[in-house]
């Protein structure tokens, strides 16, 4: 019989992952606030379509600050373009998450570097090997969603994916659905309700966006495990 040791539970790293999303919504290093106030200034620039793509794709493996900053700014000057900001946000951010993996499966130092910046080397380890072990996948996967959808530091597990090499074109769409489904909420909410969801979103919106996130990643495990069990 065998036993199962919980403490090295994919799930239970899963809760662990999740707890750590209350520190990336609280807390602000310094010099990300430099950062934060030259991206609002991107989004008021005539070449602000390219800048946003620009900071979509390296916010994907490296760079701090989200696209979210402003696509809201964008879309409240330029609602009529929504759609064409929410694609260009999603596109350039998986082309980053991409990158993101490539530099975790060629660049190792670089890629432990990013990942321990972001404090998350213990927890990534020991998934690592659980997933070596022939565990975890439905637990990366949900992951992997969160990262994408939720505060959660996107560039640390595309990173993370590459270091393990995680099979590419699961990577690909998983992180296609999260980014696109976080960035049209974004675009979409900014262009029907202009500064009161500005407001909203500096009050709430990472709380908003990983309960979203944790509620959608719950619906698709209790599938699976239905479908598992079913079968």
């Amino acid at each position: 019989m065998r036993v199962y040791q919980f403490r090295h539970s994919p799930f239970l790293i899963l809760i662990n992952i999740l707890n750590s999303i209350r520190t990336e919504i609280i807390i602000k290093p310094k010099n990300v606030n430099t950062l934060y106030k030259k991206c609002l200034n991107l989004a008021a620039h005539k070449s602000s379509n390219f800048f946003l793509g620009v900071v979509s794709f390296i916010e994907s493996s490296f760079f701090p600050i989200p696209p979210d900053i402003m696509i809201i700014p964008m879309v409240i000057a330029k609602r009529k373009e929504f759609i064409k900001i929410f694609l260009i946000a999603s596109i350039f951010s998986v082309l980053g998450g991409i990158f993101g993996y490539i530099l975790g499966s060629i660049f190792l130092d670089m890629a432990m570097n990013v990942i321990e910046f972001y404090g998350y080397e213990n927890k990534i380890n020991t998934l690592t090997s659980t997933l070596a072990q022939g565990e975890g996948l439905i637990t990366w996967l949900s992951i992997l969603f969160l990262a994408g959808f939720t505060p959660l530091p996107y560039k640390a597990f595309t990173i993370a994916s590459g270091l393990i090499a995680f099979n590419l074109p699961v990577f690909i769409i998983v992180s296609l659905i999260s980014r696109s489904l976080r960035f049209f909420i974004v675009a979409f909410l900014s262009y029907k309700f202009g500064e009161l969801f500005t407001e909203y979103m500096n009050k709430h919106g990472s709380k908003w966006f990983t309960a979203i996130g944790i509620f959608i990643v719950i619906i698709f495990i209790f599938v699976y495990l239905v479908l598992k069990f079913n079968g």
